[in-house]
């Protein structure tokens, strides 16, 4: 990944989704602003002042977990930490990809800017380095239990301070020793509560869970444009998406849905084919529409306004306040909120593509004029019979997948740790269900640009006709049987590539 050479200043400002977003896909240098700085002197000369007095101060020299009654001698304390970072390492399976770790790399960042974690400048700047030189601690997927912060996937990431673990560096994974022999520095040594302060938190989930948002949030968009692509080719009512209609609830969301058909349909003739049922009872995969996509777009807000809040927040434990002099314990280490919300985003994905599963299957069912299947000569050949059962099968696993992590906490350290979150399995399988969506979507858009090719009186809005226009310059109409995994691929593919185009093209709010 090549870096701008453009400077972001880390503040004390509030980042919201596309801050992170920007950053994470920009990948400016990175310094912190002044003020930023003034606050982790203070609070890491604040440590030192209270690691001198004779006092227990967890995480600082007491042992961790349930050997937090153990106290550690002054001259052992530097050992304490890096004992703690390696032991920590302990993550398994495959190695996250670059964007997560930059972001999580950022996310830490501003949990450190406050000064309340007291870890010092020494390391705070040598992630900053890290990161403006290229150099991306290469991170194991599995492992972290989502309380007492992601434990395994943040000492992973600290591992390359001490010259240990392994990194990213001119596209391959390697040990981070030698990176940091060619760069000249130093392993660091770490001072008390910074091996703590570099583990602690729950910035992977947060991270993942960033990342899937940033997804899902540009997916539910798209998915009313293809909703309404669907809706023509089955040549549906106009009325459901009409504004009295929806000026009777209170959920702006369905009437944000609802402005959108009309606004990308505007110009069909849909409504008025010989083929449009007139009772205008159409199947709830088209009626329902807009109070369905309104409901999942509800559950994606609530999700973002939760991982916004977790990565701004001093996500820690203890926390260090030098201008009142205290020290607090607490739990803002623990994972909940965010697991919460991740599993819940994680039903409303799963229900974005499950509606977009069935309306694929209504344009298959041989109504509104159309052909078994969608093809000519249906029985010699099948046409999109099969491309459904894929869709089927990505469903089934997006359903079970839907099964909430969060309500499965396994105790802990002795029980000391007795209920943690399970945070790191809801992102795993929101991101899975991510996944599965984009492939149901993109065999919408498959389905229902063929379907549009046999409803010959169909006039399309100008809208639509220019994204079939531009489909088919990529996707040919199937005359009959071929082999769809490529084109199923390559849609996939070609949604999630132009998804922010068309948002921004198309106006989709």
């Amino acid at each position: 990944m090549t870096l701008q050479t453009n400077t972001h200043q880390v503040t004390l400002d509030y980042y919201t989704l596309q801050d992170l977003r920007n950053i994470v896909n920009t990948t400016p240098r990175l310094a912190l602003h002044p003020d930023v700085v003034a606050k982790i002197e203070a609070g890491a000369q604040f440590v030192l002042e209270k690691a001198a007095e004779d006092r227990y101060i967890y995480g600082t020299n007491t042992g961790f977990g349930s050997l937090c009654e153990t106290r550690v001698e002054n001259e052992e304390m530097e050992m304490l930490q890096f004992n703690h970072v390696v032991s920590h390492a302990v993550g398994v399976g495959e190695i996250v990809p670059q964007k997560l770790s930059r972001l999580m790399l950022f996310v830490k960042l501003l949990t450190f800017r406050t000064g309340h974690t007291g870890i010092s400048m020494a390391p705070v700047q040598r992630l900053i380095d890290m990161w403006n030189h290229d150099i991306v601690p290469a991170i194991p997927k599995k492992g972290t239990v989502g309380a007492s912060g992601d434990l395994a996937p943040l000492a992973h990431m600290a591992l390359p301070l001490l010259g240990l673990g392994k990194v990213y560096y001119k596209g391959e994974v390697v040990d981070s020793a030698g990176v940091l022999e060619k760069m000249g520095w130093e392993p660091l040594r770490l001072k008390p509560k910074e091996g703590l302060a570099l583990t602690n938190g729950v910035q992977y989930i947060n991270s993942r869970g960033a990342l899937a948002l940033m997804r899902i949030e540009e997916m539910i968009k798209t998915a009313d444009l293809f909703a309404a692509m669907s809706s023509q080719a089955f040549s549906t009512s106009e009325t459901f998406y009409q504004a009295p209609y929806h000026e009777t609830t209170y959920h702006p969301e369905r009437k944000t849905v609802a402005a959108n058909f009309r606004k990308v349909l505007e110009g069909s003739n849909h409504h008025e084919l010989p083929t449009c049922n007139k009772s205008k009872q159409d199947p709830y995969s088209f009626r329902c529409i807009p109070q369905v996509h309104g409901a999942i777009r509800q559950a994606v807000n609530f999700a973002i306004d939760i991982i916004e809040k977790e990565c701004n927040g001093v996500s820690d434990n203890p926390l260090f306040f030098p201008e009142s002099d205290q020290i607090l314990f607490g739990g803002n280490l623990h994972g909940e909120s965010t697991a919460l919300a991740l599993d819940f985003v994680a039903m409303a994905t799963s229900e974005m593509a499950y509606i977009s599963e069935r309306r694929t299957y209504q344009l298959l069912s041989g109504m509104r004029g159309l052909p078994d299947f969608l093809v000519n000569q249906p029985g010699l050949n099948s046409g999109f019979m099969i491309v459904q059962y894929t869709a089927a099968a990505l469903m089934n696993e997006n359903k079970v997948l839907c099964t909430p992590a969060s309500v499965d906490t396994i105790p802990t350290c002795q029980l000391q740790e007795d209920h943690v979150s399970m945070g790191g399995t809801s992102s795993y399988k929101l991101e899975t269900i991510v996944d599965n969506a984009e492939y149901i979507l993109g065999i919408e858009l498959l389905t229902a640009a063929q379907a549009i090719d046999f409803n010959k009186p169909l006039q399309l809005s100008p809208a639509t006709q220019k994204l079939y226009d531009e489909f088919r310059q990529h996707f040919t109409f199937m005359e009959r049987d071929r082999v769809m995994s490529d084109d199923m691929e390559r849609a996939r593919t070609y949604c999630a590539e132009n998804r922010a185009k068309w948002i921004e093209q198309f106006g989709l709010a």
